[in-house]
């Protein structure tokens, strides 16, 4: 009795569930609908390349040789180009130097279409973060970057590529190519770990190896995520397993850091602890955020030390294994200019038994050779912006704010209006007289404006020691039949890995 009473509430309850579930949806699709309509609009002045009825442009996009694509397209259509992925997302693709100049000299917030898919793993940290608790961060990390923490991690650089280069020792006596992108990768993220963390010479236990294959299954799954339009809406994407999966992986990383967090809070409560601390060489990135105050004595919050961990983590490891891995492919591909390079840090390293802070800045033609493969290779392709205020761009077009602003760094650096035949590795383009007079907005590989990446020297340095290092210990050279594919993700990786043969030089050249 009471069954059949109940059942027609029942009923009517899912009717009523059924209606306000259809009114969410149209209310959803009404403000896509709309969304799309002010972007067209904001659009209309840019000639662009046709667009399918659906996905816009994103099956070109996600091609192989989308790159080149788009560096065609940026030869048709001068300064910029609309982007849209999808039907629903529509950026202005930008690719000159007065054009990244008129938003990237502005700070403008990163676009939450692209960047809201990190705050599940990275909170709120620096890379996403806006407005005034942005320029709180930003002040409050800018020291954990000062020359002065950067000299130690010279000899952390060089323990942890000395390590890879053990490995490819074994590697190199099979007299066969391999790909260098994972032991690149490993090596990154261990040198990160230390850095960050401080780990000593013990070796990484059980919760940083766990913390290590996270760390990567996370960068994968982003990007998957990112490129699959039916993955962007949270709740289908927590119910597939990819989502479950991504969940678990940030949860590892979380644990982790805040387990290291904690730990490190506790010794600081121990006087004894504390000195030591204070008596170390160096301080690791966790000392320096856990020290950071602002003039109101503030600190970060615990969220907030972990969404800066968890950035660092996710923003150091992966472009610097990018830079690193396509930097030794240009080597093997222009041996001329690695024998130049090798030769140079010979003369550097003379007798002396590592490299010094000071030798640093005497690898001047090593330098070039990077910031030329930057420019071919940037490791960061493409990066986004929302306008928070409307720009007018120097041809005299213009786009109000709310619209949506693509920088595509690849196409920029190969902009023949800026570079004399683009596609020629010339590491001179970048000698004190070429540079002189060269368009401030024309390299871009760390972004640039106030919003540029905040760890770009530590990069750099990281850079020197490790390819200096590599140079010495090994030649290299192409394997013919695993020539790399360019592959644009968050960061630029190939398809099928980076295979180079080494050829060991010899225990001499370990000095």
């Amino acid at each position: 009795m009471a069954l059949s009473l109940l059942s027609p509430s029942l009923s009517r309850l899912g009717v009523w569930a059924s209606i306000v579930v259809l009114i969410i949806g149209v209310l959803k699709l009404l403000k896509l609908l709309f969304r799309r309509q002010k972007l067209a609009k904001a659009l209309d002045n840019f000639p662009g390349p046709p667009t399918h009825w659906l996905f816009g442009h994103a099956l070109e996009i996600q091609k192989l040789g989308s790159l080149d694509k788009v560096v065609s397209w940026s030869q048709q259509f001068p300064y910029a180009h609309p982007l849209w992925l999808g039907q629903f997302i529509g950026f202005l693709n930008i690719y000159e130097p007065d054009y990244a100049k008129a938003v990237y000299s502005r700070g403008d917030p990163k676009a939450p279409d692209v960047y809201d898919f990190f705050l599940q793993w990275i909170g709120k940290g620096l890379l996403v973060l806006d407005g005034p608790k942005w320029f709180q961060h930003r002040k409050l990390l800018t020291p954990g970057f000062h020359y002065d923490v950067l000299k130690p991690y010279v000899a952390t650089f060089a323990e942890s590529t000395n390590v890879m280069l053990d490995k490819w020792e074994k590697k190199a006596s099979e007299n066969k190519s391999f790909d260098i992108f994972c032991d690149v990768g490993h090596m990154a993220l261990d040198t990160l770990m230390k850095c960050t963390f401080g780990k000593g010479d013990s070796g990484p236990g059980h919760s940083d190896n766990s913390y290590y294959l996270a760390v990567s299954d996370l960068t994968l799954l982003m990007q998957q995520r990112i490129e699959s339009f039916q993955y962007h809406n949270d709740f289908i994407y927590w119910c597939t397993p990819h989502g479950r999966r991504f969940l678990r992986a940030c949860q590892i990383a979380h644990d982790h850091t805040d387990q290291v967090i904690r730990q490190r809070k506790a010794a600081l409560q121990d006087e004894k602890e504390q000195k030591k601390i204070h008596q170390r060489k160096h301080l690791d990135f966790l000392d320096i955020l856990l020290g950071a105050r602002d003039e109101s004595g503030i600190k970060l919050s615990d969220a907030d030390l972990r969404a800066e961990v968890d950035t660092f983590m996710f923003e150091g490891h992966d472009t610097t294994t990018s830079g690193i891995s396509w930097f030794l492919y240009c080597m093997a591909l222009y041996p001329e200019h690695q024998q130049r390079c090798r030769e140079e840090v010979r003369e550097i390293l003379g007798d002396q038994d590592s490299f010094q802070w000071d030798d640093l800045a005497k690898m001047t033609y090593l330098t070039m050779c990077i910031k030329e493969c930057f420019r071919l290779y940037p490791p960061v392709p493409q990066v986004y912006r929302l306008l928070n205020k409307p720009v007018t761009f120097v041809d005299g077009r213009s786009l109000p704010a709310g619209s949506l602003v693509s920088l595509h760094i690849y196409a920029l650096h190969r902009n023949s209006a800026v570079w004399p035949e683009p596609e020629v590795f010339d590491p001179l383009r970048f000698s004190p007289e070429n540079v002189t007079g060269r368009h401030p907005f024309a390299f871009m590989p760390f972004s640039a404006g106030p919003r540029n990446c905040i760890g770009q020297q530590f990069a750099m340095n990281e850079m020197k020691v490790v390819t200096a290092l590599c140079l010495l210990r090994f030649e290299f050279s192409l394997d013919p039949s695993k020539v790399p594919i360019k592959l644009p993700q968050l960061i630029l990786r190939s398809q099928n890995g980076i295979h180079l043969h080494l050829k060991p030089l010899g225990s001499g050249s370990r000095k």
